[in-house]
């Protein structure tokens, strides 16, 4: 299956190319999403969640970048899973089901949510169009060519534009206590 053909057919909203992505797709997605959800998912759960995976994809077609399609659909499981399990949880740790054997841990889990907050805080700073491309490669996965595209600006400029972001945005946060 030459799954570059298939997501180009999908970018022109051929919904025999997504009935065959899904079918191609499907038990790798639903792997992530039982991985992520550590076993507090129920079937119907990851059924649930699959179909959003490949809900989103088709509601999203305009960004897809044909080579990087199982990446793609692979981070939006993750994350798909990650807020479904957030809302069975309603974002309360039980902590009877914490195993101190397991690899989680709440510190790490409280350490993270924090950086996740300090990160939204520093992002939402960013003026544009630094903070647009930032989110256009990181969030939205698009490439520096179509982001320079979209902004009409040179590819070169998005890119040293990026690198400089990344930079203040790392200082910010060695300033703020995080990494060295």
């Amino acid at each position: 299956m030459d799954v570059e053909k298939l997501a180009k057919r999908l970018k022109r909203k051929d919904e025999k190319a997504l009935s065959e992505l899904i079918l191609h797709f499907t038990p790798l997605i639903s792997t992530i999403i039982y991985n992520v959800g550590h076993g507090a998912m129920t079937k119907e759960d990851i059924e649930e969640v699959t179909s959003d995976v490949f809900m989103t994809l088709w509601n999203n077609t305009d960004k897809i970048q044909p080579d990087k399609l199982k990446g793609y659909l692979c981070c939006i499981a993750k994350t798909r899973a990650i807020n479904k399990l957030s809302t069975l949880r309603s974002g309360i740790l039980d902590i009877d089901d914490y195993d101190p054997e397991d690899d989680f841990s709440l510190v790490e889990h409280s350490e993270l949510k924090e950086l996740h907050h300090t990160l939204r805080q520093i992002i939402d700073t960013l003026e544009n169009p630094d903070r647009e491309i930032l989110l256009r490669y990181y969030y939205y996965y698009q490439s520096t060519t179509k982001i320079a595209d979209v902004l009409q600006m040179n590819q070169e400029t998005v890119k040293s534009k990026l690198k400089r972001t990344r930079q203040k945005i790392k200082s910010i946060l060695i300033e703020r206590g995080y990494g060295r």
